[in-house]
């Protein structure tokens, strides 16, 4: 079976073709980060436009690099959400648009999901049951996973993700957007122990997680130092360095805390902040530590793509779960799905 996976959740369009028997034919995406630099973030309105305009030329192209036409595709899966209403509406509308003129059945797609089974396109496939720690955006989530569709959440970010928290902190360090992957990257620049900031929420029970308090901390870091416009380099290298270490910390904390409560020695971290450098080489060294084992996706299926849209669709198209409907759920509980 063949498929054809649709991504548009937010400001990346991404298409891929995914078979079954043969892996991943074909991967196309396009970044709009050069088209909300100029705002500092992703304008919901830009980024529903750009979509509009770049899928169809995308899935021509994916077509083609696949060497495949549309007599060659069992299904179209598509991101049904979470994420902004607007640019899931592009791809929604353009799935079901297809599935009629092509007679295809077609498959709605969590996000995250498509996040949590990412690390299934590389060789090293994680076997079930195994913890999941997603970062992705708006999103940190703890996850237990029995098999597809088999999740319970175990602990979630109560105010900003992880990723937002880098974000906003970058945008507080004047580092030009994306700003997360900025602010790693001066981060290496910095040296341990000058600062030291709080690991939020692990000094009680729990696995959830909040991060606004280390931007706040940050911010009064900052002003300490006399502000952005008069702190040297070497001091918001420093400053860079505190915030992740004490960002990674916590999500470590955490992720041991899951594996101990439940027993499992498989973790699996996917989702955009899942390629810091400085958070795999951590986790690494903790599940070598716990006699575990932690996967990953490649670095390129990190961040939103149609590959693991089309992946998880073609799970979905398996075992039937398909609509007639332009679905879209801009917000999507995981817990929600049902198993495969």
């Amino acid at each position: 079976m063949r498929i054809i996976g649709i991504e548009t959740s937010c400001d990346e369009t991404g298409i891929a073709i995914y078979d079954d028997q043969q892996g991943l034919l074909a991967h196309q995406l396009y970044s709009q980060v050069k088209l909300h630099a100029d705002y500092g973030g992703v304008v919901p309105e830009l980024a529903s436009r750009d979509h509009v305009r770049k899928t169809l030329p995308l899935i021509e192209a994916a077509l083609k690099q696949a060497n495949s036409s549309k007599d060659d595709i069992d299904g179209i899966a598509y991101t049904a959400g979470p994420g902004l209403v607007g640019a899931l509406l592009v791809g929604s509308t353009v799935a079901r648009g297809l599935g009629f003129a092509w007679q295809k059945p077609v498959v709605p797609v969590h996000h995250m999901e498509g996040h949590l089974l990412a690390p299934m396109l590389e060789d090293d496939v994680p076997e079930f049951p195994f913890i999941a720690l997603l970062v992705s955006g708006g999103h940190t989530l703890l996850v237990e996973v029995q098999g597809i569709g088999q999740y319970r959440i175990l602990g979630e970010s109560i105010d900003d993700a992880v990723g937002e928290a880098f974000d906003k902190t970058a945008k507080l360090m004047n580092l030009d957007y994306p700003g997360g992957p900025r602010l790693a990257k001066l981060a290496e620049q910095g040296q341990a122990g000058r600062y030291k900031f709080p690991r939020p929420m692990t000094d009680r029970p729990g696995l959830d997680f909040s991060f606004s308090g280390l931007k706040t901390f940050t911010a009064n870091t900052l002003r300490a130092e006399g502000g952005v416009d008069n702190a040297d380099q070497q001091t918001l290298a420093d400053i860079a360095y505190a915030f992740q270490e004490a960002a990674v910390d916590t999500l470590l904390i955490k992720c041991k805390r899951a594996l101990k409560q439940t027993g499992l020695k498989r973790l699996v971290i996917a989702g955009g902040v899942s390629a810091n450098v400085f958070l795999r080489e951590q986790l690494a060294e903790l599940m070598r530590k716990l006699g575990g084992q932690v996967y990953y996706p490649r670095t390129e299926f990190c961040t939103d793509n149609g590959a693991m849209i089309a992946y998880a669709g073609m799970q979905r198209l398996k075992a039937g779960q398909t609509t007639l409907d332009a679905v879209v759920k801009p917000r999507w509980p995981i817990e929600e799905l049902p198993a495969v």
